[in-house]
Formats: structure tokens, C-alpha cells, sequence
């Protein structure tokens, strides 16, 4: 079914024009618009609704023809129509010379809207509407409970949002033991399941609601302990593609539990931070998730981050990429006494310690697309610590 947006100032006839669209059934509204928007509020309700058809009144034919040039500049492929009560020829030429190719008028014979429609879709698989859209989505995936990968992802998230142009959402979606509530001491009661439920039918009013501004970035959290909670394939879909439509980053935390909607989540990143520590049950664990996530052919996305990394570590970070067969982006040093202080304000790590420091470098590299580090070449000796692991990931 197509999603249609109708925009009518003519609440009467809007109305009609929606009932004919049930009657014809190969539309579904989304929004109706009871005004001309401006270039703003335009520009929302494409990334809202993202839709691929618009029912246009020509009550004014002047700003009817500058919304559809705002239309193809915003939204390349969204197919218009324009609707009036009567058919009248001029109106029908000054439609035409605006770019607009199918005209329904009062009363809205059911055959002609079909055969307007069947047209439309014709033109929809010949040109898709193009949407503009976020490439920038990252997954933190910790390798066991503890090693930190909720404050990365939060600080990282932060770190991201203090870059200019950087709209930033962080999703919170262990939905077992999600900490950014906590983390953030936020108060919203509205949480992902809601955000889930909505997934299909997400507009610029109620999104406002479920997510809270935290600074510069907007945070949707795990809300209470739900474990019975299933989120569906198609409302996580629904739902990153809203937020690539209204965000230029957006950071999951997942849980590590590998949910079928986590991996719905890494499939639709760009890359998946695996977080570890530089001790043995933390990185057999990492081990085991890449051989999985490599089964799946996510591969390519996998890098690892090493946290809690302290002076004079007992495991290196080169024996580290060893272990695990790829390489570590980067390490974070262990700063017990700056992460608690951090709790305890409800804050980010502050940014002028080493740890803060760290999490503005990768940002910035998220932000500048800077190319991964080769491999080092670590002495293969040290990969005896893990002989008893039959190895998966080669």
C-alpha cells in the first residue's frame, strides 16, 4: 500500500478524498496537512512520513506550485496530485506547467482515482522516492555484562552531538539491564517499547515525547525491566529509517544477548563496536560473538574497542588483535574515580581527561571517515592462552 500524505486547507474535501482512498484501498494516510507548510515544516514532514504519494489542493495555485519545486529539491521521486472540487481547465493547465501530472476533482469517481493511482505506481518503480538519509549508524556491542560498552556508547554518543552539524540520537536498547536512564538520570516515562509499538505510524509530534534531550543530543531509553518484550523486524526497520530521515548519527547500546532485533540493528549499521576488556573471559567472549556475527556476514562492520586498558597491561592490545583476528581501533585507559563521578552527576566523562579525550578522537574519526588501522603484527606465541578454544573466526 502506498503512504500518502494529503495536503487541503478544504477540510471537506480532504475528507472525501480520504474516504474514496479507503474505498480504492491501494492508499494509506498517513497525515493530513490542513495548510500550505512552509520550507521547515516541509522538509519535517517528508522525514516524518517519508511519502511517496501527495494529494496537493490547488485552492492556491501559486504556493501549490512552489511546494511541489520544495518537493523534488527535499524528496526526488515523490509523485503528486493534485485534487480540487471542480475540473476546471485553467486550473488544470497551471497544474500541468507546475509539473504536476495527475488531476482528480469532486466527485472522486473511483475508477478514475484507480487508474490515476496505477499510474503513479508505474512511475514509483520507475523513479523510487529518494529520501535524504544518514549512512552514519553505530551498534555498541559489549562482549560480556560490565566491560563498559554503556559508557562508550553514551559518551561517544556525546562526544559526536559537540561536533558541529551533528544531530545525534542514542538508543537504548537492553532492554534486560539498559542503563542510560540511570546513567543520565532521565525522568521520561515513555521508553523504546512505546517507540517500537509507534515504530509504523512515527510522526514529528509524537517522537518529541518519547526521546529526551540530553545537551545536544536526543536519548530513547530502555525503560523499566521488560524481558518479555519482543520488538518485531519491520518496527525496527520503520524505525531506523525515521531516525536516518532526522539525524545524521545515530549509536545503539545493545545488550549482547544477540536478540533477533539486535541483529536487525547491526544489519542496519555501518559499523558494530565490539567492546572488551584486556581480560581472558571478556575477549573469549568477544571471540565467540565475531565468529557468530562473521557467520552472519557482518564481518566488514566489526571493530573492536578495548576499555578499562590500564598502563601496564598484563594482555596488549596487539595480542589482543591476535585473539581475536582483526584489529582494535582503539583503547580507553581506566579511569575508575572520572566514570563515577560521571554517575553520579548524571554528566558524560568530562572532556578534558585522557578518557573524555579519547571518546572526542573517536567521534572525530566516526565524523571524518578516516580509514581503520592496519593490523599489527603482534608474535603469534601469546595466542597459547587461548588454546583451548577451538578457534571459529578464521
Amino acid at each position: 500500500m502506498l503512504r500518502g500524505v494529503i495536503i487541503c486547507g478544504d477540510e471537506d474535501l480532504a475528507l472525501r478524498l480520504e474516504r474514496s482512498l479507503t474505498e480504492v484501498g491501494r492508499v494509506g494516510v498517513v497525515r493530513t496537512v490542513d495548510h500550505y507548510p512552509d520550507l521547515v515544516e516541509l522538509t519535517r514532514l517528508l522525514r516524518a512520513a517519508a511519502p511517496e504519494i501527495i494529494f496537493l489542493s490547488t485552492e492556491s495555485m501559486a504556493r501549490a506550485a512552489e511546494l511541489v519545486k520544495q518537493v523534488e529539491s527535499n524528496a526526488p521521486g515523490v509523485q503528486i496530485i493534485a485534487i480540487s472540487r471542480a475540473s476546471d481547465p485553467e486550473v488544470l493547465l497551471e497544474s500541468m506547467r507546475a509539473g504536476i501530472r495527475e488531476f482528480v476533482a469532486l466527485p472522486f469517481n473511483p475508477n478514475q482515482l484507480e487508474e490515476a493511482l496505477h499510474r503513479i505506481q508505474d512511475m514509483l518503480a520507475k523513479r523510487p522516492p529518494s529520501f535524504q538519509t544518514s549512512d552514519m549508524v553505530y551498534s555498541f556491542l559489549p562482549s560480556k555484562a560490565g566491560v563498559g560498552a554503556s559508557t562508550i556508547a553514551l559518551n561517544v554518543a556525546v562526544a559526536l552531538s559537540n561536533i558541529p552539524e551533528t544531530s545525534v540520537i542514542l538508543s537504548d536498547f537492553d532492554l534486560n539491564s539498559g542503563m542510560m536512564r540511570f546513567m543520565l538520570k532521565l525522568d521520561n516515562g515513555y521508553c523504546v517499547a512505546d517507540a517500537a509499538e509507534h515504530a509504523l505510524e512515527m510522526d514529528e509530534a509524537l517522537w518529541p515525547q518519547l526521546v529526551t534531550s540530553v545537551g545536544r543530543m536526543d536519548v530513547l531509553h530502555a525503560g523499566k525491566l521488560n524481558p518479555g518484550f519482543r520488538i518485531e523486524a519491520a518496527q525496527i526497520r520503520h524505525l531506523i529509517d525515521f531516525m536516518r530521515r532526522n539525524y545524521r548519527a545515530l549509536c545503539f547500546d545493545l545488550s549482547g544477548n544477540l536478540e533477533k532485533y539486535s541483529l536487525e540493528i547491526m544489519h542496519e549499521s555501518k559499523k558494530i563496536f565490539l567492546v572488551c576488556t584486556p581480560e581472558i573471559p571478556s575477549l573469549h567472549l568477544a571471540r565467540e560473538k565475531y565468529s557468530f556475527l562473521k557467520s552472519l556476514d557482518l564481518e566488514d562492520r566489526i571493530s573492536v574497542l578495548v576499555n578499562r586498558v590500564s598502563n601496564r597491561p598484563v594482555i596488549t592490545p596487539e595480542q589482543i588483535e591476535q585473539i581475536l583476528g582483526l584489529p582494535v581501533l582503539m583503547t580507553f585507559p581506566n579511569d575508575y574515580n572520572g566514570v563515577h563521578r560521571a554517575l553520579t552527576a548524571g554528566k558524560a566523562i568530562e572532556a578534558n581527561t585522557e578518557l573524555g579525550r579519547g571518546f572526542a578522537r573517536l567521534a572525530q574519526t566516526l565524523v571524518e571517515k578516516r580509514p581503520l588501522p592496519p593490523p599489527s603484527s603482534a608474535k603469534k606465541r601469546f595466542i597459547e592462552y587461548f588454546s583451548i578454544m577451538p578457534s571459529r573466526a578464521s
